[in-house]
């Protein structure tokens, strides 16, 4: 069965390339079935991006202000209270805020953002900074990564999403993203970030330079660390996005390939709850497709995306949650609106 330990080892793992597609989605599925049957998570959540002006150049990014995107941009702290009042006010349950690394946003900036959205309003989840954010600004404050994320906490951050994570194979980041935060500190950050009861999103960036066997390699590092600190609330699979940056890519993954690795995602982490096929990297089609390769869960409404939009994804307006309800549905599944914990609000 894809519920033991064998596929724990890097080997075993491997072989599961060499399944058919079908095979594979079907020991994908078993898992998903056992444990959501036919439900389909989401969420109404707003994405806000405080600037792309950033410290590094990742190769992969189309988001930063660089050579190709000479619109940098900083917003104010009342710029972000005017959009979180109007994403509050059409429905959005979760406020998620991360950007890039900029220099002139310091630790006392965020803080003050977020004490402030939590007075302004006490009922939104704040879902914020990749642990790559923490690291930085941990630097930019000379302060331990630990005192950031209690002071996080303290200032009314309900969880961290996982963005950061890319490839752990530490050459790879060499390459695409170098001087970012490193393999063993992005781990220890959410680790530490789970002792202090708090929970965060893993991910994986995928279909550029790696290859498979970078991306079992950082499945099994995110499978020990779940089994160590278990805080994780979903892994999410991103997929590549090719435009308007410096990654030199000529082979971009199948479907099939997306989906595959979607499947052992699913067969590996059996101990992180959820995974999530992000409509905004996948595309919408095959996000609901991926619900039958052992993904549970599409993300939420967005509302207004800039960095995978960036890069040439169509998630820049986000998608009505009516739309959302019916591709569900008509995909044969039970779309059940979830809070930024997994908490049920409404099945329809």
């Amino acid at each position: 069965m894809a519920n033991n330990n064998e596929f724990l080892e890097f080997n075993n793992a491997m072989k599961l390339y060499e399944l058919d597609i079908f095979t594979l989605g079907k020991m994908a599925d078993e898992i998903r079935q056992k444990k959501f049957g036919k439900k389909v998570f989401f969420n109404s959540n707003r994405h806000i991006n405080p600037t792309n002006e950033c410290a590094d150049i990742c190769k992969f990014c189309g988001f930063s202000a660089h050579r190709k995107n000479k619109n940098p941009y900083t917003l104010s702290q009342e710029e972000i209270f005017k959009e979180a009042q109007k994403a509050i006010e059409i429905g959005a349950l979760e406020l998620h805020i991360v950007g890039a690394h900029n220099p002139k946003l310091d630790l006392k900036w965020y803080l003050e953002l977020f004490s402030n959205l939590k007075a302004k309003f006490p009922q939104i989840h704040l879902k914020a900074l990749t642990a790559a954010e923490v690291n930085y600004i941990s630097k930019l404050a000379n302060k331990s990564y630990q005192e950031v994320l209690e002071l996080m906490a303290e200032s009314g951050v309900d969880s961290m999403p996982g963005g950061g994570a890319e490839i752990f194979d530490e050459k790879i980041r060499d390459y695409i993203c170098k001087g970012k935060v490193d393999s063993k500190t992005w781990l220890d950050i959410h680790g530490y970030w789970h002792t202090l009861g708090k929970k965060s999103n893993a991910t994986m960036l995928f279909g550029h330079v790696e290859s498979r066997e970078h991306r079992i390699d950082h499945l099994l590092r995110l499978q020990k660390q779940q089994e160590k600190s278990g805080g994780f609330n979903a892994f999410i699979p991103l997929v590549y996005q090719k435009e308007n940056n410096f990654l030199k890519v000529e082979k971009f993954p199948s479907g099939q390939e997306i989906l595959k690795t979607l499947a052992i995602s699913r067969i590996i982490l059996e101990n992180i709850p959820h995974i999530k096929a992000y409509w905004a990297t996948l595309g919408m089609n095959l996000a609901i497709v991926a619900q039958e390769f052992g993904a549970d869960d599409i993300d939420g409404t967005i509302q207004k995306e800039a960095i995978q939009s960036a890069s040439g994804s169509k998630s820049a307006n986000g998608i009505l949650k009516e739309e959302i309800i019916s591709q569900i549905k008509d995909a044969g599944f039970i779309p059940v609106e979830r809070d930024s914990l997994y908490n049920e609000i409404q099945t329809y």
